[in-house]
């Protein structure tokens, strides 16, 4: 899941499958694209071009992760792919961003729910699906977050469900054990270490590690198991 390092992205940061990744690095390959697709049918390419790329991710690894693969998955030429992206970095840093993305929305929408016990329950949901709803993906993107130094998606999510975390513990009664800012920390602590460590294992079982989660967190607040 990649849940590490505090962060500072912007309130506004675009959340779905084009938000791409700016890649925080001080050398190396370049992560940027090479431009925003403007039009609808240029948005439907680059969306066809990440969804070809987790699916060579997914069927052949990283060994087999080209620009070449790519193009070929997507059903684009590979002058398509070098039209939006410099070369296969700067795809996964997208690729990264659009499946962040996806997280942070959920995160921030749960921070709104009717109670906070059922907010931190979809908080639990949703990064346990991240990881487990494609697993294969979800690893080998964890990895190359770390490799690529990719700051700012890290940064993002630590920030999203910290926020939200934060958010949810001040309604809840009776208020948690520790200062809410200290109880987010450790929830946050919780939540990326049993799910990340559930991905590196090679876990399938979401709803099993779902369940085991929900213990822990409900645990540490006092409150009474959560349900099913």
């Amino acid at each position: 899941m990649g849940l590490l390092g505090p962060g500072d992205d912007a309130p506004g940061q675009p959340s779905g499958e084009l938000a791409f990744m700016t890649g925080r690095t001080a050398r190396g390959p370049a992560l940027k694209p090479r431009k925003n697709p403007e039009q609808s049918r240029s948005a439907e390419t680059v969306r066809t071009i990440l969804e070809g790329a987790a699916r060579v991710l997914e069927e052949r690894g990283l060994a087999g992760y080209t620009t070449n693969a790519v193009a070929e998955r997507a059903g684009v030429s590979v002058g398509s792919v070098y039209q939006y992206f410099p070369g296969k970095e700067a795809l996964t840093a997208a690729l990264v961003a659009r499946e962040t993305g996806l997280l942070i929305a959920a995160v921030r929408d749960a921070a709104g729910a009717a109670t906070p016990e059922l907010g931190l329950r979809r908080i639990v949901q949703a990064t346990v699906a991240h990881q487990m709803s494609r697993p294969r993906l979800a690893l080998l993107l964890d990895r190359e977050e770390s490799r690529l130094q990719l700051a700012d998606s890290l940064d993002a999510v630590t920030r999203a469900i910290s926020g939200a975390l934060l958010a949810l513990l001040g309604r809840l009664e009776p208020a948690p054990p520790v200062e809410a800012q200290v109880a987010a920390g450790d929830l946050f602590a919780l939540l990326r270490g049993m799910v990340d460590a559930a991905g590196e294992r090679g876990e399938r079982a979401g709803d099993a590690l779902e369940q085991r989660v929900l213990r822990a967190v409900f645990g540490y607040l006092g409150l009474p198991p959560a349900g099913p």
